[in-house]
């Protein structure tokens, strides 16, 4: 399948590096901030952003402010996918009530990901905010849901594929377009 490189991994590196800037500004600073992944690769996308912010407001908590969100039990397509691994939750030791949460994920699309996020943090507490970052927005919403952070907003083809590729995951950084 051919498919076009749109983000390398410099392209990556400062998007993250955004988005961590935004999320400061728009919080006031990291104090009763919690960054969530939500598994695959919003988990490691995550933990580059908390590393980030920690390494901007010059400290060395990134663990703390960060953690991760299985969201397997609440997604709407277990009908047709019944046998999934269950993930595990992480959370940073403080917990999330009454904390600014930041969503993180590769790709927002449908918004199903992001609403089932939505239903398992509901059952882990009770945040304060919860606000979505995504590397990529690709459009073609089926639900109301919008990133509040957005590294590239990159509108796709519904025949086409947005494949991201991150160093701990797959041993490259890069975000590609697939044509089927």
């Amino acid at each position: 399948m051919p498919s076009r490189l749109v983000l390398d991994a410099a392209e990556i590196r400062r998007a993250i590096a955004r988005i961590a800037f935004e999320v400061l500004e728009h919080n006031k600073g990291a104090d009763d901030l919690v960054v969530l992944g939500i598994p695959t690769r919003g988990v490691p996308l995550a933990r580059r952003l908390a590393e980030k912010i920690a390494d901007v407001e010059g400290r060395s908590d990134a663990d703390a402010l960060c953690g991760s969100l299985d969201i397997t039990m609440h997604r709407d397509d277990l009908s047709r996918h019944p046998i999934r691994p269950v993930g595990a939750t992480e959370l940073p030791r403080t917990g999330i009530d009454d904390k600014t949460v930041v969503l993180v994920d590769d790709v927002l699309y449908s918004g199903r990901t992001i609403r089932s996020a939505l239903d398992a943090l509901g059952d882990l507490g009770r945040p304060r905010i919860v606000r979505l970052a995504v590397l990529v927005d690709r459009g073609h919403r089926e639900l109301p849901i919008r990133a509040d952070h957005v590294g590239k907003n990159l509108p796709t083809a519904l025949a086409e594929r947005v494949q991201v590729k991150l160093l701990e995951t797959d041993g490259d950084d890069a975000v590609e377009i697939v044509t089927s």
